[in-house]
């Protein structure tokens, strides 16, 4: 059994709404979508983590070469794209680094850490 519920789900992210007003969320499509979407968001963070950590040990090891020369190592800078998704990606909720990014997600909903919106904006929001 999924721990939390569907309906657990949606009556979190439906408890800010205001009485007579219609609900965030109808259906666990809607749901799965949100929870699809802010996965993707933590997965792309951790590939520019990775990319990063990558970029360092290539710097490491550059400067470790030109350490006989004297020579400085530039240090690469990452492009606004992925310091934007580095931001948007991190992980709002504890988590490990075990943790697969739907379950992050998951959590995160449950625990009001992201909103959904009304559908005149996006699905997700930070």
């Amino acid at each position: 059994m999924i721990h939390p519920s569907y309906t657990e789900l949606m009556a979190v992210i439906n408890s800010e709404v205001e009485e007579g007003e219609q609900p965030l969320v109808q259906s666990r499509y809607s749901i799965v979508k949100a929870t699809a979407n802010r996965a993707k968001e933590i997965i792309d963070a951790r590939s520019v983590e990775e990319k990063i950590a990558k970029a360092r040990i290539e710097a490491s090891n550059k400067e470790k070469e030109k350490e006989k020369d004297k020579d400085k190592v530039e240090e690469k800078r990452i492009s606004k794209e992925d310091e934007r998704k580095l931001q948007v990606g991190t992980p709002l909720v504890r988590c490990s680094e075990k943790d697969k990014p739907l379950s992050i997600a998951v959590k995160e909903f449950y625990e009001g850490k992201v909103k959904i919106l009304g559908s005149t904006d996006e699905n997700t929001s930070l």
